[in-house]
């Protein structure tokens, strides 16, 4: 979830309790309000009445009238002091239902004789008033709860696009492009802290990347220098017809060791060079023709175990890679597939425009997933001539470029497959 998103869910969540809470505070004031007023419209007719009850001339009279809103009739309580008041409904014929009322009851005494004195004032009028206001808060509360967000998505927004154009920044950064990175001062002392930050970074980056680079190109030229010589060195004892038995032996062993530590010095300058991107691709490749060419390079080790080769190459798919990873990608899983394959197995393998599969027979079983990639792995007594790197190679370079590359064994086979990454 996006930061301006969850800025916005969190005051949202701030926001509705409180609007909620503001609108039941002003409900509850309104309603006090409204009977507060009823009551005192009541305690007035009261004292009218009463005057006018006082002030009427009748012998020994006895009042008893009854209205909706009036009634009056003689009573043996005693005078109360105080009116009581309280919500009723009282039945209305032409609605055919209860309408609400505030009701007045007071016992008071008039010409020596006692009477239950009730007024009444309906509360339709002011219910609908109160429920007018209601609608007019609740419509000027939402109302006002839309603005508010809108207008802090927007501040929100405009605050936080320094940040979001450095972060575009240094999404769109190269190792092997990677030039002075400028960021724009902003008014913000936070955003320019964290641009000084990030510029000083990516500088330091850029150097150590350079440094690795030279570094590498260095030690792929010094250490492979002496190890030739010391190969060539090695062949030259070897036609020494002097040499004993034993003693050829040890050299041939010691050559043979060379080899293997010439490989695994050329796999681990590669794995550093594909760390380092520093296989830039400038267009998509052709790979039909690199499948091709290393069929025709391993056509002696496949007639020698007298493999069949099941190919379904499509021309037109064109990858996202460098020369000399296509041939790394190639080399390597073609080479395990016919490495650790029997005699008279098969290899199938099958290219589209975005996966390669390359399943061959073999017998020996599963690799485990958790070493599958790892380096300097070895699964099986009989991979004791590797070096270990030739999958960790080619998972390295997988992720390095945007690859999925994936593995499972299955029916007696075992299926590479690479996947461009859409």
């Amino acid at each position: 979830m996006k930061l301006l998103t969850k800025t916005t869910l969190y005051f949202l969540l701030i926001m509705l309790p409180v609007f909620g809470a503001g609108a039941f505070y002003l409900y509850n004031r309104f309603n006090k309000e409204i009977a507060h007023e009823t009551d005192e419209e009541l305690l007035n007719d009261q004292m009218q009445w009463v005057r006018y009850l006082d002030t009427t001339y009748v012998n020994n009279p006895v009042f008893s009238i009854s209205t909706p809103e009036f009634n009056i009739h003689p009573t043996s309580a005693p005078v109360q002091s105080k009116p009581k008041f309280k919500n009723v409904k009282i039945y209305q014929e032409p609605e055919d239902d209860y309408a609400p009322f505030r009701q007045l009851t007071q016992v008071i005494r008039i010409n020596n004789q006692n009477y239950e004195l009730v007024l009444r004032k309906s509360k339709i009028e002011k219910a609908d008033l109160v429920d007018n206001i209601i609608h007019v808060m609740l419509f000027a509360f939402g109302g006002l709860l839309i603005f508010v967000l809108i207008s802090n998505w927007f501040i929100s927004k405009r605050i936080w696009k320094p940040f979001y154009k450095s972060l575009t920044n240094i999404q769109q950064l190269q190792l092997n492009k990677l030039t002075k990175v400028n960021f724009e001062q902003t008014n913000t002392y936070e955003f320019n802290q964290l641009n000084a930050t990030l510029s000083s970074m990516t500088s330091r980056i850029h150097q150590d990347y350079l440094n690795m680079k030279e570094l590498t190109e260095d030690a792929a030229h010094e250490m492979q220098t002496p190890l030739a010589i010391a190969q060539g060195k090695l062949e030259l004892l070897l036609q020494d017809e002097s040499l004993t038995a034993e003693q050829q032996n040890s050299i041939l062993l010691s050559y043979d060791e060379l080899q293997r530590l010439s490989r695994l010095n050329h796999n681990l300058l590669l794995l550093a060079k594909i760390e380092n991107r520093q296989y830039p691709v400038a267009q998509h490749l052709a790979l039909k023709p690199v499948i091709e060419k290393y069929l025709l390079l391993f056509e002696e080790l496949i007639k020698e175990k007298e493999l069949q080769i099941n190919s379904w190459l499509d021309p037109e798919s064109h990858w996202p890679l460098h020369p000399a990873l296509a041939d790394l990608l190639i080399s390597n899983l073609l080479g395990n597939a016919i490495k650790y394959n029997y005699p008279e197995g098969t290899i199938e393998i099958t290219l589209t425009s975005t996966t390669l599969q390359i399943v061959n027979t073999s017998q020996l079983g599963a690799i485990p997933s958790d070493q599958l990639f790892q380096r300097f792995k070895k699964q099986q007594h009989t991979y004791s001539n590797s070096n270990g790197l030739g999958l960790a190679i080619v998972k390295k370079m997988a992720d390095a470029y945007h690859l999925q590359l994936d593995y499972k064994y299955e029916d007696g086979k075992h299926h590479f497959r690479v996947v461009v990454a859409v």
